[in-house]
């Protein structure tokens, strides 16, 4: 029998309504933040850019940027040997729809800097203008099923390159009226820095496609941010990774695609 894809969890970035980084996270995951409230999401500006390439980002890629950063930094990894795994539902719907206005109008001229942010990949374009990467890099896209799709993709990837691997997983809202017909609480990221010979620390593992339903939070308002964000998806695992003890194990059911959902072990 073939053993599931897995790999050690070496570090974790994140960034969503409330919380700044995993640390913040972590504490309100585990339940001992009594003070948390769910508040508008914070995007810092990715100062790893480049000034000019920083002013051309949109709010999406510096979420995305910003998160793998932190990371590669909690890990003391290097980005630029890094292998990188990008995955959001939607991608720049902000530049999306500054696009539509343009067609729409009476020149319908599009900008260059319109156009080469508009693809999916843009994230992963930035990320080797600022970290001079220059390993492999995969762009996955699969609506609520992202963080799933994203994760798979990342497991895969590193074994086959028996090395590590980043995956950055990340949801910015869309403006009106995109926004009426794909509603997004808020923005979320999470990065993993995924090895998979790591042996301290927690791990991570593929397991079964179910028909069984995600698992949810007991928290209304994380349940919310979840249920509300694609990217969120991932909060469940990050919900049994915060509160696992050495040794212990979990399985968690996340969305996938179409009416499968996938379990994931997750090791403490």
């Amino acid at each position: 029998m073939t053993a599931p894809l897995s790999a050690g969890i070496r570090a974790i970035g994140m960034i969503g309504p409330g919380f700044d980084d995993w640390n913040a996270a972590r504490a309100v995951l585990q339940g001992t933040s009594t003070g948390w409230q769910p508040a508008a999401t914070r995007i810092p500006s990715p100062t790893m850019l480049p000034p000019a390439e920083r002013r051309r980002v949109g709010a999406v890629v510096k979420l995305a940027l910003v998160a793998g950063m932190q990371a590669v930094e909690a890990a003391g990894a290097d980005a630029a040997t890094l292998a990188t795994v990008f995955a959001s539902a939607g991608g720049d719907g902000a530049n999306c729809h500054a696009i539509c206005e343009a067609l729409a109008g009476n020149d319908r001229l599009i900008s260059p800097t319109r156009f080469h942010n508009s693809v999916n990949n843009a994230a992963s374009g930035y990320w080797g203008i600022a970290t001079g990467a220059m390993a492999t890099s995969t762009i996955v896209s699969a609506y609520d099923g992202s963080f799933a799709a994203g994760l798979v993709e990342a497991l895969a990837l590193a074994s086959s390159l028996d090395a590590p691997v980043l995956l950055v997983v990340y949801d910015h809202p869309y403006p009106e009226p995109l926004a009426a017909a794909r509603p997004l609480h808020d923005a979320f990221a999470v990065a993993l820095l995924l090895d998979p010979h790591a042996t301290d620390g927690p791990r991570i593992a593929l397991g079964e496609l179910t028909d069984r339903v995600a698992d949810t939070l007991d928290n209304p308002a994380l349940e919310s941010i979840r249920s509300g964000i694609p990217a969120a998806r991932s909060l469940s695992v990050l919900h049994s990774l915060a509160r696992l003890a050495t040794g212990e194990a979990a399985e968690v059911v996340i969305d996938y695609v179409d009416d499968s959902r996938l379990c994931v072990n997750v090791l403490g």
